[in-house]
């Protein structure tokens, strides 16, 4: 089930109304990125002020859901001698089957000691009265989650009367969406719609109930069809091979263990390499054909006093009809899925809206929202998958989202001007400042902590490190400038002189500056960046409102202990996250104390998902911490300030030699680097470092392609450049961490267009040879008619068939490319996690996918070159 926008503070409100001294806490499962945990701070503030208790337990991956399930969710099922609760899943779970992940799913041996066909509590028994929300950034949604619940209830009410499907619509349930009627506690999966689902599934919404509704047809039924109708390409493939259907109830879990390839079920594949997940819930109920369609009908004879009666279609017409409904609505699934993996609004501003709607809404909560959605341009997360965004040249933040990510920071603007009225004494002054665009650096009293608009340059922790170490460690600034030769150095130091900066002021602390240097820096950047292609370094100049200032940034001070951008707040809680806890007293001890740890570790995959977590638990905790809405926030995040310092001085480093020693190959399709030496090869077995080093060389290497002028190919522009697989050595494991990075909006992946092209050909050459043979048989069967000068009606039946069958064909070929999704250029998608998968699937390399984020997994060190040369084949953009 789903959750519509409007009826956000729904549920929470029921969990308030129904709360009491017994109920069970609620139940938090975390992932471990800043996004999630900024969600986490907002949903608990919320809890802790109505006063219900809950419990957190971070999530690391799918090993870890899965162990959760078993732990802590199963136990809470009323089955189970529980009594039932609430689960939120923080980023956690939305690509994923949670029913079966996190045993909530009913099985039929359980169905048939329960003996409870008949009985209308079986819908509310099914999840155990555990009920689970579910807010998720992260693109496709499994639609299991959001239809299934639904549809499960269909199943175990199939021979109920339509009074009583009346009257379960009317409990609030309308085809998966939750009504205004719907009454919580009854258990089941619920996922929260940010606009995504309402708009843009409608088709696949359909789809899914057409498959559900939909009586079961096997494929070689249709004796007079050649079971290879090409037109329809790999959907019609895929469900020839579904030859058998499994039920709502699993009772043939058994019969379906063989067949993986089929894509209207939700399968999972487990072995001694770790767990991935592949979903496609077009589940259907299993009916028969009604017995009136089994024969044929005689055609009435006319008696004089009215018209003949129209012949009624055969069972074979019948059939044909259902399995080209099936396989197109089948193909509608499928295509959704096979987009790719993307992301849409933050969970933090999510939650934020939950909180507004409850009227909860204030200064701390805002922070965090705001720090939640500036941390998802840091890691990469934009609406075409993980991948270097497809960003505005015009300035300020690059983001994420496109227009979308802009009206959201819009609103939070808003919300700083509304929560943060400016004070009349200092209006004056405010105006000067941002006029002048002077980056704020202190308070403006020991008590002062607003949230305030800030014109912030594209600079790292400038507050906290000098100007010229700020500049030299900005990813934009860097790729544009290439700070890794000796030449970019030479550019990066003109570019202080032409503004008047001498590199002793520079190399600074910016907090100790010239105070009139600190005045006129953007006024200078806007001058003359644009000399060394920076239009982008600083955002535009103010106009209108103050809460309208596009591409300015957000800062909070804490009186006179810190001044912090969001920014800056995003980047020390995604280094406590990826380097490690801060308490470590210095960075050479916290490498002796990890690589102890990983000595005690197995060298396998199998036994690397238990030690991650370990390692992982205090990293979590220290962030969490970090982000307290006490007045201590600033000092834990002053103190973890030299980690992140450190983690993007160790990406230059490792960028600056990756390229400056040509390390990065090109491959068939993307192009892949390998991280196995040098002082910081242990820092980047951590997923989101090695994301963080391979954005920083995918955006040098688009602008290298930019300057070359080889970005033109095939009639298009190469605005984003291609995709990247970096690979970092764990000596300690035995293995790899691969991340595959997409290029961002307009990126071409030269192999899976020349494959597609080759496709539509063999789908042209097929579909005319189709069409010639059925010419002929057609042109047969009327030379056989006239010899016997009978008209055989079921063929002329047959024959109309197929006439419709090829003009129906012909539009949907016709129309392919425009209802494609992948064919929009603006939303090329990432599709590294498809591939992984396949790869696994056909070959014998020993791969871990557990990582919420699909594009990253663990390779066994032997296996990576043939994991690899397996990939290079594949298709990584959608």
């Amino acid at each position: 089930m789903y959750l519509p926008r409007h009826l956000i503070s729904h549920l929470y409100l029921q969990l308030l109304r129904s709360h009491h001294p017994l109920s069970p806490p609620v139940l938090i499962l975390v992932a471990l990125e800043p996004d999630a945990l900024c969600a986490c701070r907002i949903f608990t503030a919320l809890l802790k002020r109505d006063y219900i208790p809950h419990k957190i337990q971070p999530v690391a991956g799918y090993g870890d859901l899965a162990r959760a399930g078993e732990e802590l969710v199963k136990p809470m099922r009323t089955d189970q001698g529980g009594s039932g609760g609430v689960v939120v899943c923080l980023g956690v779970g939305g690509l994923v089957d949670l029913g079966e992940i996190l045993c909530l799913s009913v099985g039929a041996g359980d169905e048939e000691q329960e003996g409870r066909e008949g009985d209308e509590s079986r819908g509310e028994e099914g999840a155990g009265g555990v009920e689970v929300w579910v807010f998720d950034a992260r693109r496709p949604w499994n639609l299991g989650n959001v239809f299934g619940e639904a549809a499960e209830t269909i199943q175990q009410h199939a021979g109920e009367t339509d009074a009583s499907l009346l009257r379960r619509k009317a409990r609030g349930v309308d085809k998966g969406c939750i009504t205004q009627a719907y009454s919580a506690g009854n258990g089941g999966i619920i996922v929260y719609d940010d606009g995504d689902i309402e708009e843009e599934l409608a088709s696949q919404r359909e789809a899914y109930y057409a498959l559900l509704d939909m009586p079961e047809v096997d494929d070689d039924d249709d004796d007079d069809d050649d079971g290879s109708d090409d037109e329809l390409g790999a959907a019609n493939e895929s469900s020839e091979k579904s030859k058998k259907r499994k039920s709502w109830s699993g009772r043939e879990d058994e019969e379906e263990s063989d067949d993986a390839d089929a894509p209207p079920r939700q399968r999972r594949r487990s072995d001694s390499q770790g767990s991935f997940i592949i979903s496609s819930p077009s589940h259907r109920r299993r009916t028969t054909l009604d017995s009136s369609n089994s024969s044929r009908s005689a055609t009435p004879v006319s008696d004089g006093l009215s018209p003949a009666q129209p012949k009624q279609p055969s069972s074979r017409s019948l059939r044909r009809r259902l399995l080209q409904l099936k396989r197109k609505h089948e193909h509608i699934l499928q295509t959704y899925y096979s987009l790719g993996t993307s992301y849409s609004e933050p969970i933090s501003s999510l939650v934020y809206s939950l909180a507004s709607e409850l009227g909860r809404e204030d200064n701390d909560l805002l922070w965090l929202a705001i720090v939640g959605v500036s941390s998802l341009e840091l890691s990469g997360r934009t609406m075409t998958g993980v991948g270097i965004s497809n960003a505005s040249e015009s300035g300020g933040s690059a983001g994420w989202g496109g227009e979308r990510g802009e009206r959201i920071r819009q609103i939070l603007r808003d919300e700083v001007h509304r929560l943060n009225p400016p004070d009349p004494h200092e209006r004056d002054r405010d105006i000067r400042g941002e006029i002048t665009g002077v980056i704020p650096t202190t308070a403006r009293s020991p008590a002062d902590k607003a949230i305030r608009l800030s014109p912030e340059p594209r600079f790292l922790l400038v507050r906290h490190w000098s100007l010229y170490e700020s500049m030299l460690h900005s990813p934009y600034l860097a790729s544009r400038l290439h700070v890794w030769t000796e030449n970019g150095r030479k550019r990066l130091h003109k570019l202080l002189a032409k503004m008047g900066i001498s590199l002793t002021q520079c190399h600074q602390n910016y907090t100790h500056m010239d105070m009139e240097l600190k005045r006129v820096l953007r006024q200078r950047l806007l001058k003359y960046a644009p000399m060394y292609g920076l239009d982008g370094l600083v955002p535009p100049e103010a106009s209108g409102h103050a809460s309208s200032r596009e591409g300015w940034g957000f800062i909070r001070c804490w009186g006179w202990k810190a001044c912090l951008s969001a920014t800056d707040v995003g980047v020390i809680v995604g280094a406590i996250l990826e380097v490690g806890p801060h308490e470590v007293a210095s960075w050479d001890s916290w490498q002796t104390s990890r690589a102890a740890r990983r000595a005690h570790a197995s060298e396998s995959i199998e036994g690397s998902s238990e030690s991650d977590l370990a390692n992982l638990l205090p990293r979590f905790w220290s962030a969490y911490d970090a982000l307290s809405l006490t007045s201590e926030s600033p000092t834990l995040l002053v103190e973890a300030l030299p980690l992140a310092q450190h983690l993007h001085q160790a990406i230059l480093r490792t960028g600056t030699s990756l390229l400056s020693k040509h390390q990065i190959r090109h491959l068939r399709a993307f192009r892949i680097a390998v991280v196995k030496d040098g002082p910081d090869v242990k820092l980047f077995t951590n997923p989101g470092a090695l994301t963080k080093l391979a954005l920083w060389i995918a955006e040098a290497i688009r602008v290298q392609e930019q300057e070359r002028g080889d970005s033109t190919k095939f009639g298009r522009k190469r605005a984003a450049g291609t995709p990247l697989v970096l690979a970092g050595l764990d000596e300690d494991r035995g293995l790899y961490v691969v991340v595959g990075t997409g290029g961002g909006g307009g990126v071409v992946d030269f192999a899976a267009l020349a494959k597609r092209q080759e496709e539509r050909r063999k789908k042209k050459e097929a579909k005319e040879k189709k069409q010639k043979e059925r010419a002929e048989r057609r042109a047969k069967r009327a030379a056989e008619r006239a010899e016997r000068e009978e008209n055989d009606e079921d063929e002329a039946a047959d024959t109309e068939e197929e006439d419709e069958e090829d003009s129906s064909s012909s539009s949907d070929s016709d129309s392919e490319d425009e209802r494609d999704p992948r064919g929009n250029k603006h939303l090329v998608r990432n599709r590294f996690g498809i591939a992984f998968q396949e790869v696994v699937q056909e070959t014998n390399a020993r791969v871990r996918i557990d990582s919420f984020d699909h594009c990253v997994v663990e390779v066994l060190k032997e296996d990576l070159g043939g994991f690899l040369e397996a990939l290079s084949f594949r298709s990584v953009v959608g």
